[in-house]
């Protein structure tokens, strides 16, 4: 098993993210708020460096949600290609990130 974790900044695209999930009987899925590190220096009066930064962020966007799932080996693929048919194209910039960690213990999952 897999914990994988999805930062979508695109959160205008956050229901149809899960809808396509469930269309594909993706459940269990765990979402926060989440900000990024370079918005909250930009907004931040402590650092004028990052203000500099502040062309090149989506100024209109604050907020991330951050996707926690825990996945059969066997889904990721699918996943992947689900996020990026209703996200895009991950590598293209302020899109989000995936990525995965191994899960070695988990109890409480229900399929």
């Amino acid at each position: 098993m897999k914990l994988l974790v999805f930062v979508l900044n695109k959160i205008e695209k956050l229901n149809g993210l899960l809808n396509e999930f469930a269309d594909h009987n993706i459940h269990g899925a765990t979402i926060i708020n989440s900000n990024g590190m370079a918005h909250s220096l930009v907004d931040s009066d402590d650092h004028k460096l990052f203000a500099s930064f502040r062309q090149l962020l989506d100024p209109k966007r604050k907020e991330s949600k951050t996707i926690f799932m825990v996945v059969n080996e066997d889904e990721i693929d699918l996943i992947l290609h689900i996020i990026e048919k209703v996200v895009g194209n991950i590598e293209s910039p302020d899109t989000g990130i995936v990525f995965t960690l191994p899960v070695d213990f988990a109890r409480g999952l229900v399929k």
